[in-house]
C-alpha cells in the first residue's frame, strides 16, 4: 500500500502563505481584464452616493454586520483551515439532476426551475425570469478554483429561452458570473439588479437603456399586473479587493396569482420580519441554505435560521437554494439539505426539493419530491 506522505504542519502553513501572495499577485495582475467589471461611476455613482444605505464610501447592512465572528480573522481562518479534518465537501458521484427543456415551457403556466447553486428560471405571470445565472464549471476568477460538483453543469446559455427580465442579486463571482452574462446579451429583454451593480453590465456591453437599479424597497416595475420590488439582504459585495461599492438585495415578484420573496445571499436578521409584515406573507420564499459557518455567522445563514426566515416571512412553501453545485465553505455538501430538512418538521410550510432542473409548480401544493441526496453514494 503506498505511504502517505505527511507534510509538517509548519511547512503546510508556509505553502498556503506562498499560494496565497501568488493568488494575489496573478489576480493584482488581471484586475484589468473585463471579468472584474467595472465600479460606479459618474451619475450612476451619485445615485449609489445619495443612497441611505450607502455611508463613508462603501452601502452598509441595516444592522453591524462583521466579515468574521469576533474571535476571527483572515489569518485564524488559514489556520484553522489547515488544521480542519477533511469532510465531504464534494459528492463522490455526478449530482442527479433532470435536464428539462426551458424553451417548450407553457409560457401562460407559472413555474420554476432550480439550475444549481442560486440560478433559476422563474416563469411567472406570462413573463420569463432568470436569476443569478451561473454557467461556467467554477465560480471564481480562475477556472482551477470553486469547481462545480460532477452533473450540475448542465445548463449553457444555448438552453436559455429568451428572458424579460435577467434579476441579479449581487456582484459576487458565484452569482455574477461574466461569460454567462455577456452570452446572454442578445436574450435579454431587461435587467433588474442592485445600485451600481449595472456598472458590471454596461462595461460588458448591456444597453443602458435596459438596467434599471434600485434601492432596498424601491418598486423597480409595474407591467401587466405584475410587480418587482427589491428588498433588503445582509451580505457584503465586490470582485477584487475592493468591497461593498454596488448594493447587495433580494427580490420580490408579485403577479395576480402568486407573490414570490428571493432571499439572494443574505445573513439571518429583522429584514426577514420587516419583509414579511410589508407584502403580508408568501406563496414562494425561495431562501438561501448553504455555505455557512461558525465563523462567519453574519453574512450566510445556518439551515436552522433560515427555518426562522421561513417563518418571519410567512411562507406557504419553502424552496433552499445555495448548495448542491459548488462547495464555498467548509461543511459537508449535502449538510444543508440534511440539516434543513430535519429543522423543517413539524413546520405548517411545505419544503421543495427538487432535483436540478426539475419543476415546480407553486400551484401544485400536492408535488412530491424525493430526498434525493440521501441516496448518492458519499
Amino acid at each position: 500500500m503506498k505511504q502517505q506522505r505527511i507534510v509538517p504542519q509548519h511547512r503546510r502553513i508556509s505553502l498556503l502563505i506562498e499560494t496565497c501572495l501568488l493568488s494575489l499577485g496573478c489576480l493584482s495582475l488581471m484586475a484589468c481584464s473585463p471579468k472584474f467589471g467595472q465600479h460606479p461611476q459618474g451619475e450612476r455613482l451619485k445615485r449609489v452616493e445619495a443612497s441611505p444605505n450607502y455611508q463613508n464610501g462603501a452601502f452598509r447592512n441595516q444592522i453591524p454586520t462583521p466579515l468574521f465572528s469576533e474571535d476571527n480573522n483572515v489569518f485564524t481562518l488559514l489556520l484553522s483551515s489547515l488544521s480542519s479534518p477533511e469532510i465531504r465537501r464534494r459528492p463522490e458521484v455526478p449530482v442527479p439532476s433532470v435536464k428539462t427543456d426551458l424553451n417548450a415551457l407553457d409560457v401562460n403556466k407559472d413555474v420554476i426551475v432550480w439550475l444549481g447553486h442560486s440560478s433559476l428560471v422563474l416563469r411567472l405571470g406570462g413573463k420569463s425570469f432568470l436569476v443569478d445565472p451561473v454557467f461556467s464549471n467554477y465560480a471564481a476568477p480562475f477556472s482551477s478554483f470553486n469547481k462545480a460538483f460532477a452533473g450540475t453543469n448542465i445548463y449553457s446559455v444555448d438552453d436559455m429561452p429568451d428572458i424579460d427580465y435577467l434579476l441579479i442579486m449581487h456582484d459576487h463571482w458565484d452569482h455574477l458570473d461574466y461569460p454567462t452574462i455577456t452570452g446572454l446579451k442578445s436574450k435579454v429583454r431587461h435587467v433588474i439588479c442592485g445600485l451600481g451593480v449595472g456598472a458590471h453590465l454596461e462595461y460588458w456591453g448591456y444597453d443602458r437603456d435596459i438596467i434599471t437599479e434600485g434601492d432596498w424597497y424601491d418598486s423597480l416595475v409595474q407591467e401587466d399586473g405584475m410587480s418587482i420590488h427589491i428588498v433588503p439582504a445582509r451580505h457584503s459585495s465586490g470582485r477584487f479587493l475592493t468591497r461593498n461599492k454596488t448594493l447587495w438585495a433580494g427580490f420580490v415578484v408579485e403577479t395576480p396569482e402568486h407573490r414570490i420573496f428571493i432571499s439572494g445571499d443574505t445573513g439571518f436578521g429583522p429584514h426577514f420580519a420587516e419583509t414579511g409584515k410589508r407584502f403580508g406573507g408568501f406563496d414562494l420564499a425561495i431562501l438561501e441554505n448553504g455555505q455557512y459557518d461558525p465563523r462567519w455567522p453574519y453574512t450566510h445563514m445556518a439551515p436552522e435560521e433560515t427555518v426562522q426566515a421561513a417563518k418571519d416571512l410567512r411562507a406557504r412553501a419553502v424552496l433552499p437554494v445555495h448548495s448542491g453545485k459548488f462547495s464555498l465553505a467548509p461543511h459537508p455538501w449535502d449538510e444543508p439539505l440534511i440539516r434543513l430538512a430535519s429543522a423543517s418538521q413539524g413546520e405548517s410550510w411545505q419544503l421543495l426539493t427538487p432535483m436540478m432542473g426539475e419543476p415546480v409548480y407553486p400551484d401544485n401544493v400536492e408535488q412530491p419530491f424525493t430526498t434525493w441526496w440521501v441516496n448518492m453514494k458519499h
